[in-house]
């Protein structure tokens, strides 16, 4: 990466900063902050006097994004590639390509373009600012490599990783000055991360079921189906699947990998060759040094993690919605088990998928041998099978209290990429959010009065509910804690604002609902085009706030009448049918795929 690029510098020299982390900072002297992310909301006395500047961010050019997906997704099938050679020459192993595009697919897919997102937000505040130094803030606990694929994400939850993660980019890869500064860990240096709640305990219920399956994985046969973590609503539904494929109903518990420390002498290498001071050579130096312990010098504690699982050794079939991605001892097991033979069927999690791009849903789509989605089609890929809304909601008895209030979703994204998705990205958010408040800014006072914003349950790095506040207080707020499925049941209009999963269930459970949110974030593929422009026709989709606002308070005063206008039901249904279809018998369209699938093993 050249400093010296043919666009002309600003003439002030300035400090670079990289992350939030304030000992990052020199307030004497000028500085250039790399995005909207070091400019924490709650902390804005402290750098609002300040000379700074910040970076416009990358992918503010939607053009660049298009071109850069591609550019992605073939570096991305390069590496894997190389990634797989590499790792079966130093596990002494033989495995095909697909077996590591199961188990380590998704965290390269992941990695790659974080890095690369770092790297063009590096290269534009080089190309367009004189940049005197950097600080390089040493002695964070987060600033490692990850134990396995969870712990990743969780990291790119970290200030403390992401200022680690450019770093390495700024000090192997520029000649920008980065002068060392040791900082110690001190209760709440981590600002954003340990604000995060502990996972809720097991129920009383949910341990019995547990503690009795661990009892009866010992008639469990060695071809029988493995289903975990199955999308289906309940566990209850779970476990009837699995009686109904003619085997002992098991809950199978998502096991974590041993945690193996990282041995420096084994990451001194590197993947391909490519043009020196290119990303592609930045990757491929930066990828071994960032990979996952569970991948390298944990691989045979992965391996002997599987040996003991009560799973069955030969499966007819293999089952999950989410495990595929995040699990690495199942996606170890499944790989193997893949690789042998078993068919690898995989069903919708949530919404997005199918609606909009993503690396995800090109990953799921890839392993798979069959994918379940929740009603929509891919002429072009014959993987894909409609069985219907896998998760099948229903709705607490309705309670409309006066009439019902109005209640706005809001989406949560991460202050910087984890991947690359058709959505508000970084900074993007912040435009996503005013597009929020102008709406509410529109509607009739009326519905104001009787408007509900639901905040997101983990807000991490934007401070929405205190900004919230600030702007619009006569606004009532939700925390986010309560479930979606409640709010439905005492709602009037329920008014989403990113392509999430809440529309999906909201109409599926036939709740009046106003869609907006702008397409040129929030992208929707070729297959659903249509079908929002059907919607747009008659009021249920937006890609303008103030529309969207002046319709919701047309209609408030008898939402139930232009909710059963024919026009609308229409549209609407031809929309359920594609996104959220509801099955008379969820359960056994997906016993039906499944034993399909597995054709007779």
């Amino acid at each position: 990466m050249d400093q010296s690029s043919n666009v002309v510098f600003r003439l002030m020299e300035r400090l670079l900063v990289s992350t939030a982390i304030e000992e990052s900072w020199i307030d004497a002297e000028p500085m250039l902050f790399l995005g909207e992310w070091c400019r924490h909301p709650s902390r804005r006395p402290r750098w609002e006097n300040l000379d700074i500047e910040v970076v416009p961010y990358h992918w503010n050019d939607r053009a660049k994004v298009n071109g850069d997906r591609r550019y992605l997704d073939d570096l991305y099938e390069a590496l894997l590639g190389e990634l797989a050679d590499e790792l079966n020459e130093r596990h002494g192993v033989d495995h095909g390509i697909r077996y590591w595009r199961i188990l380590v697919g998704p965290w390269l897919g992941f990695v790659v373009q974080e890095i690369f997102d770092r790297w063009e937000t590096i290269s534009a505040a080089l190309s367009g600012f004189h940049i005197s130094g950097t600080i390089v803030l040493e002695g964070l606990p987060d600033a490692r490599t990850a134990y396995d694929m969870a712990d990743h994400l969780a990291l790119t939850n970290s200030w403390e990783w992401n200022h680690h993660l450019s770093s390495m980019i700024l000090q192997g890869f520029t000649n920008v000055d980065c002068l060392p500064k040791v900082v110690a860990d001190q209760p709440g240096f981590r600002l954003p991360w340990d604000l995060v709640e502990p996972t809720v305990p097991m129920s009383i219920a949910h341990r019995l079921v547990a503690a009795g399956s661990g009892l009866l994985s010992r008639c469990t046969r060695s071809t029988d189906a493995l289903v975990i973590n199955s999308g289906l609503r309940s566990l209850r539904d779970e476990l009837t699947l699995q009686r109904r494929l003619g085997q002992v109903p098991c809950l199978r518990r998502v096991e974590q990998p041993v945690h193996v420390a990282v041995e420096s002498d084994h990451r001194d290498w590197s993947l391909g060759e490519a043009a020196p001071g290119s990303f592609d050579s930045c990757v491929r130096k930066m990828v071994p040094w960032l990979l996952p312990s569970a991948y390298l010098e944990g691989y045979r504690s992965l391996g002997a993690q599987i040996d003991q699982l009560r799973w069955p050794q030969r499966p007819s079939v293999v089952f999950t919605s989410a495990s595929h991605f995040y699990d690495d001892v199942f996606k170890a097991w499944c790989a193997e088990k893949v690789e042998a033979g078993a068919p690898l069927v995989i069903g919708q999690h949530g919404g997005h998928v199918g609606i909009g791009w993503s690396f995800v849903h090109d990953h799921q789509i890839e392993v798979a041998d069959r994918f379940l989605s929740w009603g929509w089609e891919a002429t072009t890929d014959p993987k894909v099978v409609p069985v219907g809304m896998l998760k099948d909601p229903v709705l607490p008895d309705r309670y409309l209290d006066g009439g019902g209030r109005a209640v706005l979703i809001l989406g949560n994204e991460t202050a910087q990429v984890t991947s690359l998705a058709s959505s508000a990205l970084s900074s993007q958010f912040n435009d996503y959010l005013e597009e929020q408040h102008i709406f509410v800014e529109e509607l009739a006072e009326e519905v104001r009065g009787a408007l509900t914003v639901r905040l997101s349950r983990h807000d991490i790095d934007w401070e929405v509910g205190e900004r919230w506040r600030s702007r619009h207080p006569e606004v009532a707020l939700d925390d986010g804690h309560r479930p979606v499925l409640d709010l439905l049941s005492e709602t009037r209009l329920f008014i989403t604002t990113n392509n999430g999963t809440t529309f999906l269930e909201s109409i599926y459970l036939d709740v009046p609902t106003v869609m907006f949110w702008d397409t040129e974030k929030w992208g929707l593929t070729t297959l659903a085009i249509p079908f929002f422009a059907e919607l747009r026709d008659v009021g249920v989709f937006f890609d303008d706030p103030i529309d969207a606002a002046r319709h919701v308070s047309e209609i408030w005063d008898d939402v139930g009448s232009w909710w059963e206008n024919p026009a609308v039901r229409e549209a609407v249904a031809s929309f359920s049918l594609q996104f959220c279809r509801r099955s008379p018998d969820v359960v056994d369209g997906v016993r039906s795929e499944l034993a399909s699938a597995s054709g007779g093993r």
